[in-house]
C-alpha cells in the first residue's frame, strides 16, 4: 500500500490528482480536515515544508484557496495541498503546530488576502502597517492610481 493509498483511506473526502510528468501529487482537502490532513501527511513522510500562499478566485465558490507545498525526501515526492476557503467566512486552521515554518507565510496570507488562520500564535499584519484598511491582493481591492506626468506629454502643461 502506498502513502497516498493510506492517506486516501484515512481521508475519503480528499480528492487526489497527479501532475503529469512530475513527481508531484495534489490533494484537494475540505477546509474542516485541513490541519488534520497536514498532520497525517507529515506522519506519512512529507516532513519538509516548502511554502504556503493564498489565491483569490473572485467569482468562484469557494472564493479563496490556500495552497501548501510539502516535500518527502525519503519518497522523492512533492505534495501540493489545496483547500478552498469561503469568501463570506475566510477562516482555516493554522498548521504552525505541525510546521512552525508556516508562521510567516500564514501571516503574509492573512495580511494580503484577509484569510484568518484560526489558532495561529501571532496573526498580525506582516507587510502592511497595522492601521491599513483592506487586503490588497484581493481581486476586488481598489488599486487606486497616482497621476504620473511624462516629459513631452500633451497633458503635462
Amino acid at each position: 500500500m502506498s502513502v497516498f493509498d493510506s492517506l486516501a483511506n484515512a481521508f475519503p473526502e480528499v480528492k487526489f490528482e497527479q501532475v503529469l510528468a512530475s513527481e508531484q501529487d495534489v490533494a484537494n482537502v475540505p477546509v474542516e480536515q485541513y490541519a488534520e490532513f497536514v498532520a497525517a501527511a507529515h506522519t506519512a513522510g512529507f516532513t519538509s515544508f516548502s511554502d504556503l500562499c493564498g489565491v483569490d478566485y473572485l467569482r468562484r465558490d469557494p472564493r479563496f484557496e490556500v495552497v501548501l507545498n510539502l516535500i518527502s525526501h525519503s519518497l522523492v515526492r512533492r505534495l501540493r495541498i489545496r483547500v478552498g476557503v469561503s469568501g463570506s467566512n475566510p477562516v482555516v486552521a493554522t498548521v504552525t503546530d505541525t510546521f512552525p515554518g508556516a508562521n510567516f507565510y500564514e501571516r503574509e496570507t492573512f495580511d494580503l488576502f484577509g484569510i484568518v488562520f484560526e489558532g495561529h500564535p501571532d496573526l498580525t499584519r506582516l507587510l502592511l502597517p497595522d492601521d491599513w484598511v483592506g487586503h490588497p491582493l484581493r481581486k476586488d481591492y481598489s488599486v487606486g492610481s497616482v497621476p504620473v506626468r511624462f516629459k513631452g506629454s500633451p497633458k503635462a502643461q
